[in-house]
């Protein structure tokens, strides 16, 4: 079929007279047209453009009850007005949005413009759109000292606690995210030669690798299951489905991830309030403490930008003046 065959039969759907009327200011038409263009262009993951569409939709709910209909009604007041509502927010719990927060719903913002005006609409220009002042948080890391102490506390006369203890192996033996971690499969991971690849932030592609002690863990817990599902880290309650399945549902949810690195956290009593990123500082720390370069670190962690990577020198500068203090004669 030629390419003219495709356009005419195209029509003849009226699929191609329903994406052009998207192609509009219209909020809710354009805003499914961008998020179409983020799949299909920008190839971005679905959890991703979930967050844009979440962000963009409560824009949407606002403006419209502000009595707008285009988007070629925002301007800088009504940019400044969105700005009060975002900080003045809260939910039904009394929950607000963090400075952290604002500024993700001001991004997908301004990229949402900046797709309109590449489309030739005429909206207020992205550069227009200035991003909130972030807050300034501190970076949480633990020394190799508290890790092992964390990574004692899982109790290993269960299979949950089996499980517990290779999530956290993995987790500082590679630097994972957590959403990098329970993506995991069982036929992804190479055991005998310790390394995996992973498509990371942005869809990029990297090259993991684990340490022998992190690998035998996980080689336990894999041995310890009866199952053939696929999801190398599967939650130990709810219900359970057959067993020759590919146990997708039975997948361990970034959350629960989160909630038992807190766990164990506060069982070891560490210093700080210890998150999966904050395992994930706690292994860039160590690399570069130990001599690794910036590039190499930037490529094994899969940060797109040497820039991310850099406020790793910061936090390793402290922790070499604390070993400096504890360390050096007092003469």
């Amino acid at each position: 079929m030629t390419a003219q065959e495709n356009l005419t039969k195209f029509k003849q759907k009226g699929k191609l007279k329903n994406f052009i009327s998207r192609l509009s200011t219209d909020p809710d038409q354009a805003l499914l047209a961008f998020l179409e263009s983020l799949e299909v262009e920008k190839n971005l993951s679905r959890l991703t453009i979930r967050n844009y569409s979440h962000y963009l939709r409560r824009f949407n709910v606002w403006f419209k009850e502000q009595g707008a209909t285009d988007l070629t009604q925002l301007d800088q007041d009504v940019l400044r007005a969105y700005r009060v509502y975002l900080a003045r927010y809260s939910d039904d719990q009394g929950r607000t949005l963090s400075k952290k927060t604002q500024s993700y719903h001001v991004i997908a913002l301004r990229s949402w413009f900046k797709y309109l005006i590449k489309n030739d609409f005429a909206v207020l220009h992205p550069e227009k759109i200035d991003l909130p002042k972030a807050e300034s948080t501190p970076m949480s890391f633990v020394s190799i000292e508290e890790i092992e102490r964390l990574l004692s506390q899982p109790e290993l006369s269960s299979k949950t606690g089996l499980r517990d203890r290779a999530i956290l192996e993995v987790l500082f033996s590679t630097g994972l995210r957590v959403s990098e971690l329970v993506k995991l499969d069982r036929d992804q991971i190479n055991l005998k030669r310790r390394e995996f690849g992973v498509i990371g932030k942005g869809r990029r592609p990297r090259v993991v690798f684990l340490s022998e002690r992190a690998a035998d863990w996980l080689d336990r817990w894999l041995s310890s299951r009866e199952d053939m599902w696929q999801p190398i880290f599967i939650r130990m309650s709810g219900r359970k489905i057959h067993p020759a399945f590919d146990g997708e549902e039975m997948r361990l949810s970034t959350r629960t991830v989160q909630r038992l690195v807190d766990k164990y956290a506060r069982k070891a009593h560490l210093t700080v309030k210890l998150s999966p990123h904050g395992i994930r500082h706690s292994f860039a720390t160590d690399l570069l403490i130990n001599g690794a370069g910036l590039r190499d670190v930037q490529e094994i962690l899969g940060h797109k930008n040497i820039a991310t990577t850099q406020i790793y020198t910061h936090v390793t500068k402290l922790q070499l003046k604390k070993v400096y203090d504890k360390r050096h004669s007092k003469l």
